[in-house]
């Protein structure tokens, strides 16, 4: 079941409607602290199903399964002493871990795309909390077309999906997805940079082991193309040619900027927003100029170079 597409207030009334669709095994694009996410039920397969036939997503790309606390996450994965850790300092947040899934825990198999590991994330946003309180753990990959620009306004959903709900509740905060990381026993591997600094990892849980090979899928995000718009991306452009959109970052101003301040969390929340006007522009091509790759940044730059990659 996908409802048709429109827009549903963010308060109680839209929220107990909401809440309805995804218990009949329905769709929703709810609005989350880092991007909109495509909501289906955790534990019913065809509603997962309906998640991958919308964004046309490769089925061996797993989901990340978003929770209201760790009680309600340890019933779905093993959680080591560094998990909880992890999940006490940075929960709710934009933190995705990867454990050990639950021998009974109640998430379809289309998931964890087969894998023996679960992708768990507590949001920190009041509409998803609210919905999980009413439904349950939700399954909700980015409410975009597979390897598209993901969206960070209920309008992004209703330019790249057809057929869905979306509960608009503005901007998102972040604007870039949730960091993942893999803990293993009382190490952890970074698998997507994300919202949270690698560096706050670090202080937690010491350095990273090494990270996975490229083509070991294990969590969303990982593919080689991704995040990209329409026209062809050029990074490190501290100037643009005549058929580009020239998308600036600090001292490079282009025809709009992530930040003219070089203000990484400022870069961060107007990423995709940005990338959505450059590919609407009607010009040819993109650029953007550089963003360091440290803090924040390291995520601004991994998907920059996801949406900069070869397309399949």
């Amino acid at each position: 079941m996908v409802a048709e597409s429109r827009i549903i207030a963010a308060d109680t009334a839209g929220i107990a409607a909401a809440a309805e669709i995804l218990r009949a095994g329905g769709l929703v694009a709810v609005p989350t602290e880092t991007v909109y996410g495509l909501a289906a039920r955790a534990d019913d397969g065809q509603a997962v199903a309906a998640i991958y036939a919308a964004k046309d997503r490769p089925s061996f790309n797993p989901l990340i399964v978003h929770v209201a606390d760790v009680a309600q996450a340890e019933t779905l994965a093993l959680f080591s002493p560094l998990a909880l850790r992890l999940a006490t300092r940075f929960w709710p947040g934009p933190l995705t871990l990867v454990l050990p899934r639950h021998e009974a825990a109640a998430v379809a198999g289309l998931v964890t795309a087969g894998l023996a590991t679960v992708a768990l994330r507590c949001p920190a946003h009041p509409v998803m909390q609210a919905l999980i309180a009413a439904v349950g753990p939700l399954a909700a990959p980015s409410a975009n077309a597979s390897g598209r620009i993901s969206p960070t306004r209920a309008a992004h959903v209703l330019a790249s999906l057809t057929d869905v709900a979306v509960i608009d509740a503005g901007p998102c905060a972040a604007g870039v997805e949730s960091t993942i990381v893999a803990v293993e026993g009382d190490g952890w591997r970074l698998l997507r940079a994300g919202a949270v600094a690698v560096e706050a990892i670090v202080d937690v849980a010491g350095p990273a082991l090494a990270a996975p090979p490229v083509a070991d899928v294990r969590a969303p995000g990982m593919l080689a193309s991704h995040y990209a718009p329409a026209q062809p991306v050029r990074l490190n452009a501290n100037s643009a040619q005549p058929d580009e959109f020239h998308i600036g970052f600090g001292p490079v101003a282009g025809d709009a900027t992530l930040s003219a301040t070089g203000d990484l969390t400022e870069a961060a929340a107007r990423l995709f927003d940005l990338l959505h006007v450059a590919e609407a522009s009607g010009r040819a091509a993109i650029a953007v100029a550089p963003v360091p790759a440290h803090g924040l940044g390291l995520a601004i730059n991994d998907r920059l170079q996801r949406a900069a990659a070869p397309r399949p």
